[in-house]
């Protein structure tokens, strides 16, 4: 039955339907995607809960750390034997400037010692030869007279002015010569330049002005590293100057220089932040972190009135001695670290997930010179460990699902097979009532014309008795034939197997067959078929082999097909009966020219109570059990049906019945007459 019953009267069934199976399975699939939500939250709050955890123990063990630090620091001499290693700097502020250890680790420094440099009256008479008389030999001898002073600061001021008279004068070789005397001098400055510093420069200005590309580069790749490595204690403006001009010469680049002078930027922040006060009052313990460039450079320092000691700390440095010693936490909680200054300019560590992603801790919180950043890393086994518990649990809903679907298919299915059966039943009961009618009809007329003494001559009263016999016979046909379908719906019919001449057989049911169909002179009774007048033609092969049967049985399933035949073919005078050999057996066709069926019913024309549309059309009435009880025998003989039907062509039955073994007969003849009216001595049918 097709969906469409559904929505036929009463249309009940569909709300009960959906009711008892649509509506709790929707709700079954919502509650799983509720907890399948619910689960996805649980694991985010669990990692998240890992997450404030995990920055609550890394506070902790920092704080340890930078205690550490500053207990370090109270302790000067430790502080300074203590290595520092690469990126960190430790410096000690005092009125008379600033300390670094290592010193190397500073490219210049927020204050440099006072300059001691020689009274410029020295040079007063070699200065007026020079500029104002133009006359460089003199010059020369006056300051030559000059460098061998016992005073360095002199000598200095000669060799330099000495140089620069020199080169005035095209000596550039004594020009050299001179700087390279100059560059001896340690401890001297001229302008608040370190003596040797300047010297150094100037010598490599001058072999780049002469173009001696090797010398310059070699003296130059020598004063680089000297400057880079804090050799001299200046500012911040003479490095620049001179770092420019010999970066210039060996084709450095700034970056290189960016970690060293993070550090100094870091300790000018310092001085500025500390600077010397009045004698007596003290200064606490301070950590802050500030950005150089993209650098997150922390500070940690303990100071007094008179002095200060501080530790000044680059990225590689604080991973390296702080960071790592917290693996195990990070490793056991599966978090990630990341550090940002004060400004939230600078990071260091793993760039961030997305703020709701961080379990964050302010430095205002937790006293540390940063902000922590904690974000949750491997996760991708908590992932997987959801994904498994989502697949297992989609796995169980789909197994309710296809349940409940299967469920309602098959009950829904079974369903509509009991109200399309219970409606073939009632189709049924109308067409046995129907087919009870016309019989009971003609034997109560007939009786009623014999007692009230309407028929004159014996002859007709005859001819009236016959006319009840064969009313008579043909109710007892149909009530045999509904006891007997009975009876092989229940499996309780029991078949007398001999061995049967299948061609003497068909012989048999068509001559009874013609003769209870053929047109009956005299009286006809209501409800006889005075329009059935098919002929039936038979054709029996000769030397067929004999068949085990029940032979009542074997004949009834012939005389269905037979009365069906004929039943269906109104418009065809001819219906054709074949027995002929196939095989190792017998079949026995019934062909006809008249309705045929459609291919999609040909499989159901043997359930019970089935109508084709064709029969429903053409208003021809029947029980519909006719080849039910048809496909009972035969198959109850080990034997077989076939249907051959194609539209506008007919139908073709045949019935194949395997041979008895060891027992042959057969007859070969070909007979043909003319069919009657009403069945007989057979009980028939139709699908």
């Amino acid at each position: 039955m097709s969906l469409l019953a559904w929505f036929r009267p009463p249309r009940r069934l569909l709300v009960l339907f959906l009711a008892v199976t649509v509506v709790p399975a929707s709700g079954l699939l919502w509650l799983g995607w509720r907890l399948l939500q619910q689960d996805r939250a649980l694991m985010d709050q669990r990692i998240q809960e890992r997450r404030e955890r995990a920055a609550d123990q890394l506070a902790t063990a920092l704080q340890q750390k930078l205690l550490a630090v500053e207990q370090l620091l109270a302790d000067l001499p430790a502080s300074r034997d203590r290595a520092m290693g690469d990126d960190a700097v430790l410096v000690v502020l005092g009125p008379a400037g600033v300390a670094a250890h290592p010193a190397a680790r500073l490219p210049y420094y927020p204050v440099v010692p006072p300059c001691r440099e020689a009274p410029a009256a020295v040079f007063r008479v070699g200065e007026d030869y020079e500029f104002r008389l133009g006359d460089y030999a003199r010059a020369i001898a006056s300051f030559q007279q000059l460098t061998r002073s016992e005073d360095a600061a002199v000598r200095a001021g000669a060799e330099v002015r000495l140089a620069r008279t020199l080169r005035k004068a095209g000596q550039f070789e004594a020009a050299l010569a001179a700087y390279q005397e100059l560059a001896r001098l340690d401890a001297v400055s001229i302008g608040c330049v370190p003596a040797d510093l300047m010297a150094r420069r100037a010598r490599c200005a001058l072999l780049a002005e002469l173009k001696r590309a090797g010398e310059l580069k070699r003296e130059a790749a020598a004063l680089y590293a000297d400057i880079r490595g804090g050799r001299w204690q200046v500012d911040r403006a003479v490095y620049e100057v001179h770092a420019q001009d010999v970066r210039e010469w060996v084709g450095g680049n700034p970056k290189e220089d960016q970690e060293n002078l993070a550090l100094a930027v870091a300790a000018e922040w310092l001085w500025d932040k500390w600077k010397p006060v009045s004698q007596g009052e003290s200064r606490a313990a301070g950590r802050d972190s500030i950005e150089v460039d993209g650098r997150l450079v922390t500070v940690v320092w303990r100071g007094t009135a008179d002095s200060l000691v501080g530790l000044i700390a680059g990225p590689r440095y604080v991973e390296r001695e702080w960071l790592a010693g917290l693996r195990t936490i990070l490793d056991a909680q599966g978090v990630r670290l990341a550090l940002r200054d004060r400004d939230g300019r600078a990071l260091l560590g793993i760039p961030p997930a997305a703020p709701a992603q961080l379990a964050q801790r302010a430095a205002s919180d937790t006293g540390l010179p940063w902000t922590l950043l904690v974000a949750s890393t491997g996760l991708q086994a908590d992932v997987d460990q959801l994904a498994a518990r989502r697949r297992l649990l989609l796995a169980g809903l789909a197994l309710v699902a296809i349940l409940v679907s299967a469920g309602s298919y098959f009950t829904a299915r079974g369903f509509l097979r009991e109200l399309a059966a219970a409606r073939l039943q009632s189709d049924f009961v109308a067409a046995v009532s129907h087919e009870f009618r016309t019989p009971l009809a003609s034997l109560r007329q007939l009786t009623e014309n014999l007692l009230d003494g309407r028929v004159a001559t014996d002859d007709r009263r005859v001819t009236y008795y016959r006319a009840q016999s064969r009313a008579t016979d043909r109710l007892h046909r149909l009530v045999e034939g509904l006891l007997d379908f009975g009876r092989m719906e229940a499996g309780v019919l029991r078949y007398g197997l001999e061995p049967l001449d299948a061609g003497e057989l068909a012989r048999a049911v068509v001559e009874e067959f013609r003769h209870d169909v053929a047109p009956q002179s005299g009286v006809a009774a209501p409800g006889q078929h005075h329009d059935r007048t098919q002929n039936v033609e038979l054709s029996v092969d000769g030397d067929l082999p004999a068949i085990r049967g029940d032979r009542e049985a074997l004949a009834r399933a012939l005389w269905n097909l037979l009365d069906n035949a004929v039943k269906y073919s109104p418009g065809s005078p001819t219906v054709w009966v074949e027995v002929a050999r196939e095989r190792d057996g017998v079949a026995l066709r019934v062909r006809d020219c008249g309705l045929s069926i459609a291919p999609e019913e040909q499989k159901d024309i043997y359930r019970k109570f089935f109508r084709g549309s064709a029969a429903e059309a053409a208003g021809v009435k029947g029980t519909g059990i006719g080849l039910a009880m048809v496909q009972h025998i035969v198959r109850a003989h080990d034997g077989s049906v076939r249907l051959e039907s194609a539209p506008g062509s007919g139908s073709t039955f045949t019935i194949v019945l395997p041979e008895s073994r060891g027992q042959d007969s057969g007859i070969g003849s070909q007979e043909s007459g003319v069919g009657g009216h009403e069945p007989q001595n057979s009980p028939g049918s139709d699908p």
